[in-house]
């Protein structure tokens, strides 16, 4: 069975997009979308924030990627689906329509934005400690565990300053690699209730269609509905990303190869190190 993965934010724009009529049509429809070319990071001012830009660039860059491999060979038997990574997803599924994809990037990240008025946010990114102490430093510090991606690989949200301390006790605690990235909004945690009102109103905008194939949600790891999408949109950015259940579920239901649709390939390395684990 082969399974499409779909990453969230990519940490930087260094991928071209491919010179094809595939890469040169997506271009357009986020121009003509959005305001933003992602080949030449040039907006119309529409998108002021280099995160939002980021996230737009990854859903177009999976949307391109999409196509290309559909013109390439069979589509997908199941999909899943990390953070930001949903719209392109819902894409990909037939839930919504590539520009929907892309208006949903721009208008959310525009939403987060505004939370960055109030409070300097970050996320920090720990390797090589357990669940166990990268949670209770999270709960000391009054941040949140955003994404539990492999058994000793995290991403910490919260204010910035809070961010700081946390990263200090899991120094302390014996993390053997951490790195700490500011960003407009904390993800994935319980202080997006901020925005939620604008959220679920933006949310609501949209009709959403079956998925023409098993989209397994991040947080329990059951198939998306059309009467579930616009719930879980909203919920899946007040809790956490469970990339291991997710990848685990899977694997239970069959998926024996796995495709990274989009930039990067943080989620092959993720479901690598879950792979070396299970065999220690």
């Amino acid at each position: 069975m082969n399974c499409w993965m779909f990453p969230g934010q990519p940490l930087r724009h260094d991928q071209l997009f491919p010179a094809t009529p595939e890469g040169e049509e997506i271009i357009s429809l986020c121009c003509a979308a959005t305001g933003f070319d992602p080949s030449n990071w040039q907006n119309d001012g529409q998108n002021g924030s280099e995160h939002v830009r980021l996230q737009l660039y990854g859903t177009a860059f999976s949307l391109c990627r999409t196509r290309l491999l559909r013109s390439a060979g069979p589509g997908p038997d199941m999909v899943l689906e990390h953070s930001m990574g949903i719209y392109a997803a819902l894409a990909a599924c037939g839930c919504i329509s590539e520009r929907s994809a892309l208006e949903l990037t721009a208008r959310v990240g525009s939403a987060l934005i505004r939370m960055s008025e109030s409070a300097r946010y970050a996320l920090g990114c720990v390797i090589g400690l357990g669940r166990v102490p990268v949670e209770k430093a999270a709960a000391n510090h009054g941040v949140y565990v955003a994404n539990y991606n492999t058994s000793s690989h995290f991403l910490l949200a919260g204010e910035r300053s809070r961010i700081m301390s946390a990263m200090e006790e899991c120094a302390a605690a014996g993390a053997f690699s951490m790195s700490v990235f500011d960003c407009d909004a904390p993800l994935h945690t319980p202080l997006l209730t901020e925005v939620a009102a604008d959220l679920e109103a933006i949310f609501s905008d949209y009709s959403y269609a079956e998925p023409q194939m098993p989209l397994l949600d991040h947080i329990d790891q059951q198939p998306l509905t059309s009467t579930r999408i616009a719930v879980f949109l909203l919920d899946e950015l007040l809790k956490p990303v469970w990339w291991q259940r997710s990848y685990a579920a899977a694997r239970s239901l069959g998926a024996a190869a796995f495709v990274e649709v989009g930039a990067g390939d943080a989620l092959k390395k993720f479901n690598r190190w879950i792979d070396s684990e299970s065999r220690a």
